[in-house]
């Protein structure tokens, strides 16, 4: 194997990477080995090409303590439950995976649309959820996001007493969404369009940095805040989904779980700018729409992978909150999850 092939890999995980390719292709010869571009986990990923089949391998920059513990479990069990795409090599201890490469298509592009990719994503994380159960956090959903959000909260990102009422709001919902720690099942719990990969006949999830057992609404809550916005497409995804006609108590909890899941993205976005002792507190929480946020990406105002588009996502995520606290039906969903 050319040593020429991995002179782009950083040079402290060079021989990780080569170590990996070695085992899985044996004598096979590597044809190419290129970066693609990698999700928000800030890992490395490259395509690695041999004479008959494509990878895709994925190397930490560098393991720490503050990593999920459960992140190879889980992409392990998710890939033979054929969720995820297959995994060929895995080496948690060093932070190193190799898998099948997908050679993605936009999801614009799903056969029957909006309607069929949100039945078929249903049906995905019902097959994830009913395979073998992810390893428990040890933490509630609900606690580990009081947790980050009070820590928001308390630091200096937004002007003091400013999210008050999204705190309150998320001590109305946990109250109100009974939460049953015996029914906890595999969870990807992030599986935004940026972590699903159409390869033309059917789709993939990936990125498995947050995953563990979690509510079985998680998943479908995630789904909800970028595929399916409206309740036309909601009633599908829960069709699918349950299998069956969703009960009421099951959409009430449904739109508390979307608020919870909102609430928990804001956090772990605004969790990156705690730290940044020369910001001035924030005193505006007023959000771009996400016709504005699109039409911000393709102007330039705001260029992928920045900071600035992470503060506003988050301030997006906020006023989603925010508005479902103020929306028709939210209360009548508090009382329906508290009764049921």
């Amino acid at each position: 194997m050319s040593e020429d092939l991995f002179a782009g890999v950083p040079q402290a995980r060079r021989e990780l990477a080569r170590a990996a390719v070695e085992t899985v292709l044996g004598g096979r010869r590597v044809t190419g080995l290129e970066p693609v571009a990698g999700g928000a986990s800030g890992a490395l990923t490259y395509r690695v090409d041999a004479e008959d089949a494509s990878y895709l391998l994925r190397i930490e920059r560098g393991m720490n303590a503050l990593q999920n513990p459960y992140h190879y479990p889980c992409m392990k069990a998710a890939a033979d439950a054929g969720v995820a795409p297959r995994l060929h090599f895995v080496d948690p201890q060093q932070g190193v995976a190799l898998m099948d490469f997908v050679a993605q298509r936009p999801l614009h592009e799903y056969p029957g649309g909006a309607p069929a990719l949100v039945r078929d994503m249903g049906a995905l994380v019902r097959r994830l959820q009913d395979s073998s159960s992810f390893p428990s956090p040890g933490i509630s959903y609900p606690d580990l996001i009081e947790r980050m959000f009070g820590f928001v909260r308390d630091a200096k990102v937004f002007a003091p007493g400013l999210l008050d009422p999204h705190w309150e709001g998320f001590q109305r919902i946990r109250e109100a969404y009974r939460w049953d720690g015996e029914a906890l099942v595999s969870s990807h719990n992030d599986p935004n369009p940026r972590n699903i990969l159409f390869d033309g006949s059917r789709l993939w999830l990936v990125d498995w940095e947050t995953s563990c057992s979690n509510d079985p609404l998680t998943d479908p809550a995630v789904l909800s805040h970028e595929l399916a916005a409206t309740r036309e497409l909601q009633d599908v995804l829960l069709r699918s989904w349950l299998g069956r006609e969703p009960e009421p108590v099951t959409r009430a909890r449904f739109v508390l779980m979307q608020q919870l899941t909102r609430l928990y993205f804001a956090s772990v976005l605004f969790r990156l700018f705690t730290a940044d002792a020369a910001r001035a507190p924030d005193s505006d929480l007023k959000a771009l729409t996400p016709a504005e946020f699109v039409a911000a990406l393709q102007n330039g105002r705001l260029r992928l992978g920045t900071p600035e588009v992470l503060y506003e996502f988050g301030k997006m995520f906020l006023a989603g909150f925010r508005d479902a606290l103020a929306a028709p039906g939210f209360e009548d969903a508090l009382a329906a999850a508290r009764a049921g």
